[in-house]
């Protein structure tokens, strides 16, 4: 359990420092060559993460500390489904479908691969779209000549 927590703790901390950086950079600066091996490097690594190390927690925990194996049966006939954390047992005789713990953490693992690129699609699109967001901002507040802002109608 610290395991699967900490490595979503990780990547939080990793993925945070993204938001002030981007606001810090002004659109189209151009990039150093080392500049852009850092980038480059912090995003792989940000990317193995999330997509390698996190998913592999979940297994574990779910195989090693939860138990979910493939004969715990918990919807279908002879199934009962028990709920974690709470320790509830619900009796499934009526369920035509029989699932066993192993697809719900098969699920769950799934899930987190989905939101994961769910969640890379949408910092690209924020990433993308930052000077759209800044000239919006701009357009806002009308400003002088010479950049200030007004503060009355001339």
């Amino acid at each position: 359990m610290v395991a699967f927590l900490m490595s979503l703790l990780i990547t939080v901390a990793m993925v945070a420092p993204i938001f002030p950086y981007a606001k810090k950079r002004p659109v189209g600066t151009p990039l150093t060559w080392g500049e852009a091996m850092l980038a480059g490097t912090y995003i792989f690594f940000i990317i193995f993460w999330i997509y390698g190390v996190v998913p592999h927690q979940w297994l574990t925990l779910a195989d090693a500390e939860l138990g979910w194996r493939p004969d715990l049966i918990w919807l279908g006939p002879g199934g009962s489904a028990t709920l974690p954390f709470v320790g509830w047992t619900i009796e499934t005789p009526w369920f035509p479908i029989m699932i066993n713990a192993r697809a719900i953490r098969d699920i769950v693992a799934v899930l987190l691969y989905v939101g994961f690129l769910g969640g890379q699609m949408w910092i690209w699109a924020w990433w993308q779209n930052r000077g759209k967001r800044a000239d919006a901002t701009k357009a806002i507040e009308p400003t002088s000549t010479y950049g200030r802002p007004l503060v009355k109608q001339a």
